[in-house]
């Protein structure tokens, strides 16, 4: 049986060599300890290590061996005719173990165990190699690396040295394991911490790309695709709507020609679907490899992509105290070079908080648009012999509701009453300011009560609310007079001054004045009237048409007469018009509303 010696005993000095021996081994560790401060991989350090093993009186060979969770990573072996170590790894399925062959306790230093090689077969594979050296007898120091991670390395001689040798050896055995526990804890020390530096940059780039975008899809997609290939070959999005199962909504993997089959996976696999479910129902991350994949699309029960993956992981997507989803990433690469759980939660917690916030304003900006749909007209009437066109931008990410409105009604005298108009602000006041100043209006020129005074009495019903905010609003009532020709009364209250485009490709300004509603008991309107015939074009606007600037503070006005003669003609007018000032702004943030009327000719 093997013979095992404490390596923390004191040991007898006196084995009979002259000092000089001891002083050369006393210089040699300290070189060793040396160089154990400056090598960046332990299997830099065995060489010297091993040479220093082969020094030792009738040594023959020198063999080392790691473990992880009993299983043998490989094995290396060094000779007295060929010093250098030589590494093997086991083929897969197949981990050479001795059921004696354990690490020592928690906490315990290196123990060293004597092999008697005649006798046995010896320890595996080592024992085998040493034997083949023309070992008879071995000296072996077990010592821990780490948790489940432990390590032996042996010296083989071609025959039992002398009890002061034997002892002398086993002292140094258990330095030169200490060495090798010092280098690799300093070692796997900086590599933990440059690991985490580039995790950490990776997590900061990562949300930088995910924050970039307040657009739901985009969003997803760039969760999925940052991570691959950087930490999986591929990787799906999955998120639980309101009382309805997980659905698949974004996904990416490294081959393009995959992508395909993992999308179908993620939609169609019970076993996928059963894993995620399971997830969020443990609300921890789940990591499944080997045996774990078994049953399931992946690994060695799998069949065409999935037969080459090798480790699943799968973390909940938590945000606001609630499950949104789940983060699922596949590896086709070894289990060492996944990602930690530290990577892997904080990533799932950042994307968890990006979703969400794009999802919420994906949510936000739907309930806007529909308020703001509801404060504007459905549809622009049908009116014998004009073109009408209306367009509205919101040009404010704020996610308020602008203040900006128009109408258009026929009146009970079959007269088109056209309505432009402006609440000062954004928000939810504006717009219910904006929904009572385009209902009044509605209401009151419907009825065929006269421009000027339905701005009177929207103007008397805002002072009588004591409304915080004023109004600017801009009524056109056109009366027909003849085939192609119609009288046009414009009357505004501080609103800016409409244009007209000629047939003849001059552009008018509409004199015309007024105080802004909300404000003073009297508004002083003075109506402007004016004639227009066929192929003449009248524009109104709100000032966040005027008011757009460019970057060397150009306002978009003074380009809007250009503007209005070349798009007078254009199939949308409104709609062009916006574009353009779209296009031309670089500053300005207001909302803009534009209402057009283009006089046809007789039939």
């Amino acid at each position: 049986m093997p013979e095992e010696k404490g390596g923390r005993k004191d040991v007898s000095e006196t084995s009979g060599r002259p000092d000089t021996a001891d002083e050369r081994w006393s210089a040699r560790l300290h070189r060793l300890w040396r160089l154990s401060q400056d090598v960046q991989d332990v299997a830099d350090m065995s060489r010297y290590v091993y040479e220093a093993a082969l020094g030792e009186p009738g040594a023959v060979a020198v063999t080392g061996s790691r473990w992880v969770h009993g299983a043998l990573r490989y094995a290396r072996v060094a000779t007295t005719g060929r010093p250098a170590p030589v590494t093997t790894t086991p083929r897969a399925g197949v981990v050479p173990t001795d059921d004696d062959r354990r690490p020592p306790g928690p906490g315990a230093g290196p123990v060293v165990i004597t092999h008697d090689l005649g006798k046995t077969a010896g320890f595996a594979p080592e024992g085998a190699d040493l034997v083949a050296a023309g070992a008879r007898w071995a000296l072996e120091s077990r010592f821990r690396l780490g948790d489940g991670d432990w390590a032996a390395f042996s010296v083989g001689f071609a025959e039992r040295p002398a009890p002061a040798d034997e002892t002398l050896t086993t002292t140094r055995l258990v330095q030169l394991s200490e060495v090798i526990v010092a280098s690799h804890h300093r070692i796997t020390a900086y590599r933990e911490h440059d690991k985490r530096q580039i995790e950490d940059a990776f997590l900061a780039e990562a949300s930088l790309q995910m924050d970039s975008s307040l657009d739901v899809n985009e969003t997803l997609g760039r969760v999925a695709r940052l991570a691959v290939p950087a930490l999986a070959e591929g990787c799906v999005v999955h998120l639980c709507p309101p009382d309805r199962p997980l659905a698949p909504v974004a996904h990416a993997h490294v081959s393009a020609s995959v992508q395909p089959w993992l999308d179908a996976l993620a939609r169609e696999d019970r076993w996928f679907a059963e894993l995620l479910d399971d997830a969020l129902e443990r609300q921890e991350d789940v990591v499944l490899s080997g045996d774990g994949l078994a049953g399931g699309p992946f690994g060695a029960d799998g069949e065409g992509p999935g037969r080459s993956v090798r480790t699943v992981t799968v973390s909940p997507l938590r945000a606001r105290g609630r499950a949104i989803g789940t983060l699922t990433f596949v590896y086709h690469r070894p289990g060492e070079d996944i990602p930690t759980p530290r990577l892997l939660s904080d990533l799932a917690r950042r994307a968890a908080l990006a979703i969400d916030t794009t999802t919420a304003y994906e949510q936000r900006r739907r309930h806007v648009e529909m308020l703001q749909r509801q404060l504007l007209p459905g549809a622009l009437p049908q009116w014998p012999g004009l073109d009408l066109h209306a367009s509205y931008e919101v040009a404010d990410a704020s996610l308020e509701v602008g203040g900006d409105f128009y109408d258009a009604v026929v009146d009970r005298d079959g007269r088109l009453a056209l309505v432009i108009g402006d609440v000062c602000g954004r928000g939810a006041e504006a717009a219910a300011m904006t929904g009572l100043a385009r209902h009044t209006l509605r209401t009151l020129l419907e009825d065929g009560v006269p421009p000027g005074l339905a701005l009177e009495r929207l103007n008397k019903a805002l002072l009588d609310q004591e409304a915080p905010r004023f109004v600017t609003a801009l009524i056109a009532v056109l009366t027909p007079t003849g085939p192609g020709e119609c009288e046009v009364e414009i009357v505004s209250a501080g609103h800016p001054r409409p244009l007209v485009g000629r047939a003849d490709g001059r552009v008018e300004e509409v004199a015309g004045s007024g105080l802004l509603l909300g404000v003073l008991p009297g508004l002083g309107l003075r109506a402007a009237r004016l004639r227009v015939v066929a192929g003449d074009t009248l524009v109104m606007f709100t000032d966040g048409l005027t008011e757009a600037r460019n970057a060397q503070g150009v306002m978009f006005e003074e380009l809007l007469p250009q503007a209005v003669r070349d798009c007078a003609a254009t199939p949308d007018p409104s709609a062009e018009l916006i574009a353009r000032a779209s296009k031309f702004r670089t500053t300005g943030d207001d909302d803009t509303a534009v209402l057009v009327a283009r006089l046809k000719g007789p039939r």
